[in-house]
């Protein structure tokens, strides 16, 4: 259980980019969201069986290296948020997830793997989000030349694999 109610986090603690994701976010318990999240994504990508390998359109990517590009945006995400929550203020960069996705070898693993790594670094983003205390939750940092705040750090997390959820059932055809 959430030591801290998580509030829905407001404009100025993010840059416009990450609304579009955090308004993807259903109100409600932020933890118990991500907890779920790890279940119901888990057992969609666990259908995708021969379609691993599959990317909707040229130069798009396939499940998998979706699926590794989801828990590398939540690693970096959680780190910043724990960044911030430990109250540094030394300015986080930015990354290139294409660049990520270009330089990962995602391809050469089995699906089923990087579904794993998935609920391993979802379960962990879930931990340090149980207890963080609400102090912790709205301290301030910088990441890429932007405002952010462990709060919606977190609606980011999930408001991105929801983004990437519909993405999988509209242009992936997961069921």
């Amino acid at each position: 259980m959430s030591t801290a109610t998580i509030i829905r986090p407001g404009a100025d603690e993010h840059s416009a980019y990450f609304g579009r994701y955090i308004e993807k976010v259903p109100d409600g318990d932020i933890v118990a969201l991500l907890r779920d999240q790890i279940s119901e994504t888990c057992a969609l990508l666990r259908r995708a069986g021969g379609q691993a390998d599959f990317a909707y359109a040229p130069g798009k990517w396939t499940v998998k290296q979706v699926v590794g590009h989801i828990s590398d945006v939540e690693r970096v995400m959680a780190f910043r948020a724990l960044w911030f929550a430990r109250n540094d203020q030394t300015p986080l960069p930015g990354f290139d997830e294409n660049q990520w996705v270009d330089d990962s070898d995602f391809a050469s693993r089995t699906l089923d793997d990087l579904i794993d790594e998935f609920e391993v670094v979802r379960a962990a983003t879930v931990q340090l989000a149980t207890h963080l205390d609400a102090r912790a939750l709205a301290r301030r940092g910088t990441m890429n030349g932007n405002p952010a705040t462990p709060r919606a750090l977190l609606y980011i997390i999930a408001g991105h694999e929801r983004h990437h959820v519909a993405l999988f059932r509209e242009r992936y055809h997961l069921r």
